[in-house]
């Protein structure tokens, strides 16, 4: 299984990003899809997450910028995220949460992650 994110980058203040996040190999299923982060010397944190059936929940840092959703079809994950501020900049990682065969456990599966500046 590989979780690839892509869409990162630099941005001014005030600006937009949209990530997106693909899963490919061989799985059953993914149930729950997020989008965490981690900037330098802190530790890493939800940005957002949604189900399979598009239930979505939003740290309360998002204050409305961010919408997270998914093509279950395409296995692929997207954010997109408006009114970009200097506190966003973070290594932005895309996690699947996925059982590899029928009634298999679910494990977390991790992207390598992908970098948005904002910087003016």
């Amino acid at each position: 299984v590989q979780v690839v994110e892509s869409g990162g980058g630099l941005v001014q203040p005030g600006g937009s990003l949209r990530l997106s996040c693909v899963v490919s190999g061989s799985f059953f299923n993914i149930y729950v899809m997020g989008w965490y982060r981690q900037a330098p010397g802190k530790q890493r944190e939800l940005v957002a997450a949604i189900t399979s059936g598009d239930s979505a929940n939003y740290a309360d840092f998002v204050e409305g910028r961010f919408t997270i959703s998914r093509d279950n079809a395409k296995n692929t994950m997207y954010l997109q995220m408006n009114s970009l501020k200097l506190e966003d900049t973070a290594v932005y990682y895309c996690t699947a949460d996925l059982s590899l065969r029928v009634g298999g456990r679910v494990g977390k599966y991790w992207g390598q992650g992908t970098q948005v500046t904002v910087s003016s």
